[in-house]
C-alpha cells in the first residue's frame, strides 16, 4: 500500500510543477482512491497526518525516510515556530 502511495505522491507532485491541470486531477483521485482503500489504521499515523492535511511533500519525504528521526520539509502544521516558518512581519 505504501509503495503506490508513494509512487502516486511523486506523480501528483510532478503534475504539480509542471502546472499539469488534468495530471493533477488524475492523481488526486488515484491518491484519493488509495486512501479511501485502505483499511483504518493501516497508515502510520504521522503519514496520515500529512495526508489528511493534503501536505504531499511532506508524505513523499516520510515515505523516503524521513519518517520519527528523518528530516520533513518545514510547514504549518501547528508545530513549533521557526525562522522558516515565521512571518515576515515577525522578524
Amino acid at each position: 500500500m505504501e509503495t503506490q502511495i508513494k509512487d502516486a505522491l511523486a506523480a501528483l507532485l510532478a503534475a504539480i510543477n509542471a502546472a499539469d491541470g488534468p495530471a493533477i486531477t488524475a492523481g488526486l483521485t488515484r491518491l484519493d482512491g488509495l486512501l479511501a482503500a485502505a483499511p483504518r489504521g493501516a497508515l502510520h499515523p504521522q503519514l496520515a497526518h500529512f495526508l489528511e492535511r493534503r501536505s504531499y511533500a511532506k508524505a513523499l519525504a516520510f515515505l523516503d525516510g524521513g519518517g520519527p528521526g528523518g528530516q520533513t520539509p518545514p510547514g504549518g502544521c501547528g508545530g513549533r515556530e521557526t525562522a522558516t516558518t515565521k512571518p515576515a512581519s515577525a522578524a
